[in-house]
């Protein structure tokens, strides 16, 4: 039996069955009510945006699928030291990301979609840095999937413009993610 794991076992079988379930049930499961909004709101912007259901759907399950592997890695302690420190300067990135949305939203005239997507961009890079020994290349086109479709200028643009369709998705994406900041979530 050298060799066989069956932390390793449990573990990959928890990643492969949670990787087929990110329906909005599981998602309850891992994901508060709050993030759960937040969520619920990405899938408004990207379906106004795209008018393609399925792909706002499949953004917003790639998005899913990587928050819930990567929260099984953690919870399992597959992260070395080295790695944790990734985590942790992506944490502090993600935080940095909220509070500039939050305050692009609220302050008239601070958008900046080059800042956006710069953003968007250190945060994808050190995700993937974060995974990269622990997830398949697939789960990598995953992140780049959804980093993708939410660092796009036009899709930017139309979600900070206050005259169009998209502002109160943001109103209510800044409002869930103002919250996840107070409680120390983000």
């Amino acid at each position: 039996m050298e060799g066989f794991s069956s932390k390793m076992m449990a573990m990959k079988a928890q990643k492969k069955i949670l990787s087929h379930m990110a329906s909005k049930s599981m998602v309850q499961m891992f994901i508060d009510d709050t993030s759960s909004e937040v969520l619920d709101e990405l899938y408004r912007v990207s379906k106004e945006h795209t008018g393609n259901r399925d792909e706002a759907q499949k953004v917003v399950k790639n998005m899913i699928k990587v928050v819930v592997k990567v929260g099984v890695l953690f919870r399992h302690g597959r992260f070395s030291s080295e790695e944790l420190a990734v985590a942790q300067d992506f944490r502090k990135k993600l935080h940095h990301g909220a509070m500039t949305v939050i305050s692009f939203h609220e302050v008239e005239f601070t958008f900046d979609k080059v800042v956006m997507v710069d953003l968007l961009v250190e945060c994808r890079d050190l995700l993937l840095k974060l995974v990269e020994k622990h997830l398949t290349p697939k789960t990598h086109d995953h992140i780049r999937h959804v980093f993708h479709h939410y660092a796009n200028p036009d899709l930017l643009t139309h979600l900070y413009d206050p005259k169009r369709s998209l502002w109160p998705n943001l109103t209510k994406i800044c409002a869930g993610l103002n919250k996840m900041i107070e409680e120390g979530k983000l």
